[in-house]
């Protein structure tokens, strides 16, 4: 009885002591800062959720430190140019953090309120790269990326300097960061200043980059330059924007099934981005995300459901 009793009393020893090992586990050691392009760089898609930069706090950034979501995106193009409020938000995901990956806060890629009309357009509203990039964000995605020229600007306010691939006879300009502009992301990213102006590259222009730059190809002007666009070295990813793209045909409303006009402009956009290779973004759904998945797609914009459905289709290793 007694030998019973030490028996039982040794496993339930056993037990709560691997339980408490279990609940006080620290979380997973991440490779990278920016979770997405961790993802992305071993081949398994990515799938984000949205919020408004209208409603960027410090309260919702430690609300959403937890997201399901692998990026946040930060709409900022019909949102305000709220600056402080995204700084509020990084502050908020840092101290609600890490994230259940280990990450110290999820990725967070803001659109802007301007568009990549042309080269003259970007270069008088360059501070918003900068300015944007010095919240600590992980990445820009450039709305309505019509001309070359001004993607070429677009990257290059998105870099510093002293990085050099690719400037010159690579096609890019000088990078136009300024120092100061590493103090707050620095501390958001949670390195030293000189060690952010190392990583704060995009990537895949340079593999240990952590910066994550996108085009939005979502209108007919940006779609006759769409091979060229998406191959301007330090462009990330690409979408075709359905929505303005159909209103930029003059089709409104949705129709189903979709008006040829429309499945040839995916289907540039996403041959452009093959052929670059870099991701493809679009939209997913719990009904369709496998197919998609299948066909080529990266980056899935949809819900938990989806995101679930294709973690699992890809045997996603790395937990939220």
């Amino acid at each position: 009885m007694k030998k019973t009793a030490l028996i039982l009393g040794l496993a339930v020893a056993a037990w709560t002591a691997g339980l408490s090992t279990l609940v006080s586990a620290p979380p997973p050691t991440p490779k990278r800062i920016n979770r997405a392009i961790e993802l992305l760089a071993s081949g398994q898609p990515i799938y984000y959720s949205q919020i408004s930069s209208t409603d960027a706090s410090y309260e919702k950034g430690k609300e959403m430190a937890s997201t399901w979501a692998d990026y946040i995106s930060m709409e900022m193009e019909h949102g305000a140019y709220n600056i402080t409020g995204i700084r509020a938000f990084m502050r908020g995901l840092v101290d609600a953090g890490p994230t259940k990956s280990g990450h110290r806060t999820p990725t967070v890629i803001c659109t802007l309120p301007v568009g990549g009309i042309d080269e003259y357009i970007m270069r008088a509203n360059y501070w918003m790269v900068e300015q944007v990039l010095s919240s600590g964000v992980h990445g820009i995605l450039l709305c309505h990326a019509r001309s070359p020229e001004a993607v070429r600007v677009f990257v290059q306010a998105a870099r510093y300097p002293h990085h050099k691939r690719a400037v010159g006879s690579g096609g890019l300009g000088e990078g136009l960061r300024g120092s100061g502009s590493q103090g707050f992301a620095s501390k958001i990213w949670g390195i030293s200043g000189d060690e952010y102006l190392k990583r704060a590259e995009p990537w895949p222009l340079d593999p240990n980059g952590e910066i994550l730059l996108g085009l939005k190809i979502e209108d007919r002007h940006a779609l006759q330059n769409v091979e060229a666009s998406v191959a301007i070295p330090g462009i990330g990813f690409a979408e075709w924007g359905p929505g303005d793209m159909a209103m930029s045909f003059g089709i409104l409303g949705r129709q189903d099934p979709r008006p040829k006009v429309l499945t040839d402009a995916r289907a540039r956009v996403f041959a452009a981005t093959k052929l670059a290779k870099i991701p493809f973004l679009n939209g997913v759904s719990p009904d369709n995300v496998k197919a998609m998945l299948d066909e080529g797609v990266m980056i899935g914009s949809g819900s938990q459901a989806a995101a679930e459905i294709g973690r699992k289709h890809t045997k996603r290793k790395m937990p939220w």
